[in-house]
């Protein structure tokens, strides 16, 4: 099992506590004073998502789960599955919506994913960094919009709502960052 200490611990991360698997939702340094060093964090536990929190030292030695991770292709939904290709070995794989929760609504066709196996069971989905979506709807320009100027919602294609810089327009396509759901950039 790889060990890794305690200010290593990274939110996503899976690390193996007390005997279960769970995921890093927080991470926090903290330095009380004159006190020693600590780490708190808090965890979704995997079997059930159940949060936990706990406060580590900071030379405390944590298991960090070995994971295999495999890049995939998303080929299509079949009811409450999702259906995956291995595009080295075009062994396909079922996963359950679940596992993408909220953020399923990025997932599209073609698209290349990294899956996390636990000894043969998939755990997690991880999605691009960003992706370029269309803008279907958004208030029209303002005049003298500048990017130093508030935000206007905008509609995407996938159906959720980013704010965007006054000058951008419906039929644009934006890059998005996956992760927090924010406008990036412009793209031509």
């Amino acid at each position: 099992m790889p060990f890794i200490l305690a200010t290593q611990v990274r939110v996503g991360m899976i690390i193996n506590f007390e005997g279960e698997l769970c995921r890093v939702t927080y991470v926090e340094h903290q330095t009380p004073g004159n006190l020693p060093a600590r780490i708190q964090t808090r965890m979704k536990r995997l079997k059930d998502g159940i949060n936990r929190e706990n406060r580590f030292g900071s030379s405390d030695k944590i298991d960090k789960a070995s994971l295999e991770q495999i890049k995939m292709e998303y080929l299509y939904e079949d009811g409450d599955n999702l259906v995956f290709m291995n595009n080295e070995t075009f062994e396909q794989s079922e996963l359950n919506k679940e596992i993408l929760g909220d953020d399923l609504v990025f997932l599209y066709p073609n698209m290349e994913v990294e899956i996390e196996f636990y000894e043969g069971a998939p755990l997690s989905v991880a999605l691009p960094p960003s992706i370029v979506l269309e803008i279907l709807d958004t208030e029209p320009v303002m005049k003298n919009a500048n990017a130093t100027g508030s935000y206007k919602p905008a509609k995407l294609e996938n159906g959720i709502t980013v704010n965007v810089p006054p000058y951008i327009e419906a039929g644009e396509k934006i890059r998005v960052n996956t992760t927090d759901r924010t406008y990036m950039e412009r793209v031509k």
